[in-house]
């Protein structure tokens, strides 16, 4: 998975560090079913894996009781998918199969998919303490951080547990008092706020 809006190295192989993923485990009541975004040096080990870029995780079936998302952070101009597409599917499998979903994504907190689909939708965030999160690559570690922030997105009905769990790696924030509200709009005039 690639860690920034560009390439930073011929590797797309970017992997969850294994404190998270452990977290997540723990989160996610010891299993994880679906990992949409798994490759060859995953160490997630979800019951189903679709593989990029075997298997486009965007096109499969989300209908699993508990899923993990370390998407792709870049555009992949071959497929025509970015970040957004992740976080819709992340808030959606949500909404529609009642699914527990945790997603690894770059802060990004004034964009219009961070609007639409984490605040009003998700549960929670950790907006996690390490200042350059260092992904596994090719299933190393790589010693090489992030170019940016990263949080911890949360879609499901346990709050607490996320905010037991992620609240040693960041700052936990509740989303439940924004669920359905509209972001990215003057309340008075409609306008979209850019």
């Amino acid at each position: 998975m690639t860690a920034g809006r560009t390439l930073n190295t011929l590797s797309q192989e970017w992997g969850t560090p294994e404190k998270y993923v452990k977290a997540v485990r723990e989160c996610l009541d010891g299993h994880i079913d679906l990992d949409p975004c798994s490759n060859d040096y995953s160490i997630v080990d979800a019951r189903i894996k679709y593989q990029l870029p075997k298997h486009d995780g965007l096109r499969e079936s989300w209908d699993f009781p508990t899923i993990y998302v370390n998407p792709p952070y870049g555009i992949d101009k071959e497929r025509g998918t970015s970040i957004k597409k992740w976080l819709c599917r992340c808030a959606r499998a949500h909404s529609e199969h009642g699914s527990e979903v945790l997603a690894l994504v770059p802060v990004a907190t004034n964009t219009r998919h961070w609007k639409n689909y984490v605040f009003g939708n998700a549960t929670g965030i950790c907006f996690l303490y390490d200042t350059r999160l260092k992904f596994l690559v090719n299933g190393e570690n790589s010693g090489k951080g992030a170019p940016m922030s990263c949080a911890m997105v949360y879609w499901g009905k346990d709050f607490g547990k996320f905010f037991a769990v992620f609240s040693r790696f960041g700052a936990v924030v509740d989303l439940r008092p924004l669920k359905d509200k509209r972001f990215g709009q003057h309340p008075e005039s409609g306008q979209l706020y850019m």
